[in-house]
């Protein structure tokens, strides 16, 4: 990213170093799937299945020859279980905090929601991309500490889709995600179960995170060399984490597999393709299936971002194929050698995207994403729209309305933004003259507006908004009334300012 190289950071201590470990000895895990608990009422007296699951500290092998690493995260393992959900049958999930009262990353105290003498291991869920009321969306200042615990309702009237849940705790979402709390909620349905796509072994999960490592394994975070404000733009490490594993081998059977893939880094963007050139099949984004699968050489995912991707391994008998990351390589799959039956099959057409129309929008937000540098030209923030956190709400949707969002990147980065509750369309990119926008508040377009990547045409809950561009968005806003946020996964940038709520008010009477 833009800022690390002239930030000054304190002196890290000697690192872990992934090129001089055995790769491809240690076998993918596969997430567990949770299991109910029982029951609950839900809000008009019907019972719903119930989970729990645990927030606590536990120690995990991430390599063979690396000791265990110490982890927050879900159920005792990272990624946490896997929530499998079908389309229209609420639960509930009970979020309990174990965790331990001290944090085990470095707190800045100078962030919004972190101010001293608030637990240090504060925390409350989120589940990214789903369609919930605002109680149970993960408010980033509805918080709660070790000892206390949170139900959440998810009524799950969407579409199948991968969906995925982590930590929203204001101030230190970086820091807890860091430390692994993330996992993976799948929503499915009877459309997408009538494709006759790979499924049970076939459909294996991929959560990337990656990582720094001190040399005895255990998770570094880096700060920024002021001690009172130990705060960092970005944060990439050089260990991959799939699964929870480093550099980990899958073994495959010659036919048809089906990948969720999930960015759950704090910063990273990856880049992934196939050793042997074979592209990946894309049939599905955050938000569900696309219209049509999309052959795609290179799979650019930032962070948030889902992808959902076929490869078919039929024509590899005893091959072994590396996911790399540009020239970094990842993870192994290794080809059986026997040829096996195989009656799935990769749909011509998958679900219709129906698309949102420019002239139902009603109003067209404007919205800038930008940088305020310190003197000693550092990050010191990052802002949308030129506002904090805590100034008064500047966007209220009608519920039921449709609205273009135009985010004008003034910055270096590329800021993968997410909005809570809804899905959208991406409509298009264009550059703009930045240096007009921000000295003379003039919006100058430097060149034709071009649509999305055929694989961001579905349905998304995160767009990737580009330097010194404006994307635009088109979203209706649907499912209920209340306050939800946007902001930059980028977590550094989310946890420094580059969040702001919004409300989705009552249609007025017209």
């Amino acid at each position: 990213m833009a800022h690390m190289a002239h930030l000054k950071l304190a002196p890290a201590p000697p690192q872990l170093d992934p090129a001089k470990l055995a790769p491809f000895v240690d076998p993918l895990p596969i997430p567990a799937v949770a299991k109910p608990v029982g029951t609950r009422l839900n809000a008009v007296h019907k019972q719903v299945p119930l989970y729990r699951i645990p927030i606590q500290e536990f120690f995990s092998k991430i390599h063979r020859d690396v000791p265990a690493t110490r982890f927050w995260g879900y159920g005792g393992s990272v990624p946490g279980p896997t929530i499998e959900a079908r389309s229209g049958v609420e639960i509930a999930v009970d979020w309990p905090n174990h965790l331990p009262a001290k944090h085990f990353l470095p707190i800045d105290h100078n962030l919004m929601g972190a101010e001293k003498g608030r637990p240090e291991s504060r925390t409350v869920v989120h589940v990214h991309g789903a369609k919930v009321p605002p109680a149970s969306d993960g408010w980033p200042e509805a918080w709660y500490g070790p000892g206390k615990s949170a139900t959440f309702s998810y009524p799950n009237e969407q579409e199948a889709a991968q969906l995925w849940y982590h930590d929203h705790a204001m101030g230190i979402n970086r820091l807890n995600m860091c430390a692994g709390m993330a996992g993976l909620y799948t929503i499915r349905d009877s459309f997408e179960d009538a494709l006759n796509l790979p499924q049970g072994d076939h459909e294996i999960p991929l959560v990337l995170m990656d990582r720094m490592l001190r040399a005895d394994g255990q998770i570094y975070y880096p700060v920024a060399q002021n001690s009172e404000a130990p705060w960092v733009p970005e944060y990439t490490g050089n260990a991959v984490l799939i699964n929870g594993k480093l550099l980990p081998y899958l073994d495959v059977q010659a036919r048809k597999y089906r990948f969720r893939i999930l960015n759950a880094s704090n910063s990273r963007f990856y880049f992934l393709s196939l050793s042997n050139g074979q592209a990946l099949q894309q049939i599905g984004s955050d938000q569900g299936l696309l219209s049509a699968p999309v052959a795609v050489n290179r799979l650019d995912l930032a962070p948030g971002e889902r992808a959902d991707v076929v490869v078919d391994f039929s024509d590899h008998r005893g091959a072994k194929i590396l996911l790399a990351n540009f020239t970094s390589m990842l993870m192994q799959f290794r080809v059986a050698g026997e040829k096996v039956d195989d009656s799935t099959v990769l749909p011509q057409t998958l679900r219709p995207v129906t698309r949102l129309k420019e002239s139902d929008a009603v109003v067209t937000r404007q919205l800038t994403l930008d940088e305020i540098d310190n003197l000693l030209d550092e990050p010191a923030i990052h802002l949308l729209d030129g506002k904090h956190w805590h100034e008064p709400i500047s966007e209220r949707p009608e519920l039921g309305s449709t609205e273009i969002w135009e985010f004008l990147n003034t910055t270096d980065d590329t800021h993968p933004i997410h909005l809570h509750l809804v899905r959208f369309q991406i409509l298009d990119r264009r550059v703009i003259d930045v240096t007009a926008l921000v000295y003379d508040k003039k919006l100058v377009y430097k060149s034709e507006a071009f649509p999305p990547e055929p694989n961001e045409a579905g349905w998304k809950d995160t767009v990737r908004a580009t330097p010194g561009a404006s994307t635009r968005i088109i979203v209706k806003f649907e499912g209920y009334t209340g306050r939800y946020v946007w902001h930059c996964h980028i977590l550094e940038h989310e946890d420094n300012e580059m969040m702001r709520p919004y409300e989705v008010v009552v249609q007025a009477k017209r």
